[in-house]
């Protein structure tokens, strides 16, 4: 696979991912739905081009960095593996739920340290130009983020044994949450953030919150870590039911 192919592969990944996102909420279903938008207003068209902008210089880095991992002599280094049977389906398959659990512990401690005053401004202010986010904003970053996005990959090949349809299957969970956590609105039920489950678990809601505030509500996945480091905002309950009540 050449540079060109795989940036193709991630840049279509994303914007197909958003596209959905956005016909589904934002055209066909924008009167029906309004009940479960977030935000009453809605994105400008300046604000969607900036951010397929950054998506599209995000693409660039991912697949640079991609490509160094999986197509260079690199990939010697990793713990990259061919064949299945060579761990299991077993473990294929919980390897995409532990790439999912250091991806989300990656994401809150990076994310919470570019919100320090020395490191916001030259890293993560270009993300939080999108107070209102859009389903296109989920790789609007800053080239520097972008590359902090990308270390995740590098870490995950490096720590634990990975096929490479694994990591694809792990990517594919990551973009379509990342845009439903930017998409606007609330797909989970009314009662779901107060349940046993649902407490642990990210949602729109709570990231909306994040781009409003800029503070707190760090998480990608889930919301263990900031329950356990006390980060998440205290409306966010009560917020939640709002919106799934009709109420927002």
């Amino acid at each position: 696979m050449t540079w060109l192919q795989l940036f193709t592969f991630i840049f279509l990944r994303y914007a197909i991912a958003a596209f959905i996102g956005y016909f589904v909420f934002y055209l066909w279903k924008r009167n029906t739905w309004a009940f479960k938008k977030i935000q009453a207003r809605f994105p400008l068209p300046k604000d969607l081009i900036r951010e397929i902008g950054y998506s599209l210089i995000t693409a660039i880095i991912f697949s640079g960095v991609g490509y160094a991992v999986f197509f260079t002599p690199l990939r010697a280094y990793t713990q990259l593996y061919a064949a299945v049977s060579d761990m299991g389906w077993g473990y294929f398959v919980f390897s995409i739920f532990l790439m999912l659990l250091i991806h989300d512990t990656y994401f809150y401690w990076t994310h919470r340290a570019m919100h320090h005053p020395a490191i916001f401004k030259w890293m993560h202010r270009v993300h939080h130009l999108s107070v209102n986010p859009s389903p296109w904003a989920a790789y609007a970053f800053h080239p520097l983020e972008s590359v902090v996005e990308a270390g995740v990959m590098v870490l995950i090949v490096l720590v634990i044994p990975a096929h490479p349809a694994a990591i694809g299957l792990f990517l594919l969970v990551m973009i379509f949450y990342n845009v439903y956590g930017h998409l606007g609105y609330e797909l989970y039920p009314r009662g779901f953030s107060t349940t046993r489950v649902g407490k642990w678990i990210n949602t729109s809601v709570s990231h909306n919150e994040h781009h409003q505030f800029f503070q707190g509500n760090y998480g990608l996945y889930f919301l263990w870590w900031d329950r356990w480091m006390g980060t998440l905002c205290t409306d966010y309950s009560a917020h939640f039911e709002q919106i799934t009540t009709g109420r927002g």
